[in-house]
């Protein structure tokens, strides 16, 4: 693996990944925390609330993670561990269900603050609909960005980031791309909310990850980085580069580019498909490694700067190739 430099980008994993380490038990949260300390690079650590992280183990897991050597980047919610969010958390249509959700909401955002954790990541991916004539869409839309602002102003210090996806599990989703969650950040219009970019899901989306980061950084906040790869046709979560190389390494330019220092959170799913999640993992922090040494030099590149100038596709491609494939 090379070296990182000074200035990288700090670097977490999925952590339920490495459930399959420990087959026929139920391993706690700190069993899989150890198990991601044996990784080497991986120096950071997303966790889930309240299905990882709880009120009860909160303090335990941080006193862990101190003595493991790896930071807590922030939390993730997930609403979906509780059926009664089935119809959505900040969609719901009963608001005895919305105010449970925002409520939860701050008290991992209470953990956050407690445990020195700068960001809370929202997927909502309960809030959306299956059919046509089953949502009230402007009703909807208003109690997200009133729930969405009721959060971020729980704790100023605490950046809230939105972490969209086209549908699953709702065949569709209330901010299903780049252009409607910029939309949702206006309207919220706090300085602690912004977005996280997750590759696979841009990819769902139709969208190309360098534009779209770039976009984030001209008309909100990039707060997340969810590095992984796939088809496009569903969320893959396959291994870094594996997939799109070019494409990974042209938002590595773009990160470079916008002055992102945040972490690295490879959203892959080594489980899926029988893979070793450790070997899994060491192979993300290699790839991520290589294709960010790539990325560094095209962003000095003058002849590439300059075909990108003239949208000279043919000259581009060339200059990449040689930086990506050379011997």
């Amino acid at each position: 693996m090379s070296t990182q430099r000074p200035n990288a980008p700090r670097y977490a994993a999925r952590l339920n990944a490495f459930k399959a380490c420990f087959p026929g038990e139920k391993p706690s949260t700190a069993d899989l925390l150890r198990k991601v300390a044996e990784v080497p690079g991986l120096n950071a650590a997303d966790l889930n609330y309240p299905d990882q992280i709880t009120d009860a183990n909160a303090a335990e897991l941080g006193r862990c993670l101190d003595g493991l050597g790896i930071s807590l980047n922030g939390l993730a919610m997930r609403y979906y561990t509780d059926p009664g969010f089935a119809l959505g958390a900040f969609t719901h249509p009963d608001r005895a269900v919305r105010r449970k959700a925002i409520d939860l909401t701050k008290r991992g955002i209470d953990h956050c603050a407690a445990l020195n954790a700068p960001l809370m990541t929202l997927w909502m991916g309960q809030d959306g609909f299956d059919y046509a004539f089953q949502m009230d869409y402007a009703r909807a839309w208003d109690d997200t960005i009133a729930a969405m602002a009721e959060v971020a102003d729980h704790n100023p210090d605490v950046d809230v980031a939105i972490e969209y996806k086209p549908n699953e599990p709702r065949a569709y989703a209330l901010m299903p791309d780049i252009g409607t969650t910029l939309l949702a950040t206006r309207d919220v219009d706090r300085p602690n909310i912004g977005v996280t970019l997750d590759f696979a899901h841009v990819l769902y989306a139709d969208e190309m990850p360098a534009h779209t980061a770039m976009l984030i950084a001209r008309h909100s906040r990039l707060m997340g980085v969810h590095l992984n790869d796939g088809y496009g046709k569903r969320d893959d979560g396959l291994m870094v580069g594996t997939v799109h190389p070019v494409a990974t390494v042209e938002l590595f330019c773009a990160l470079d580019r916008i002055g992102y220092d945040g972490a690295i959170y490879f959203d892959t799913f080594p489980d899926h498909s029988g893979i070793n999640p450790v070997a899994e993992a060491s192979t993300n922090v290699e790839m991520a490694e290589r294709l960010r040494a790539v990325a560094a030099r095209l962003g000095n590149d003058p002849d590439l700067a300059r075909a990108i100038e003239m949208q000279d596709a043919a000259a581009s491609q060339r200059i990449v190739a040689r930086a990506l494939y050379a011997s």
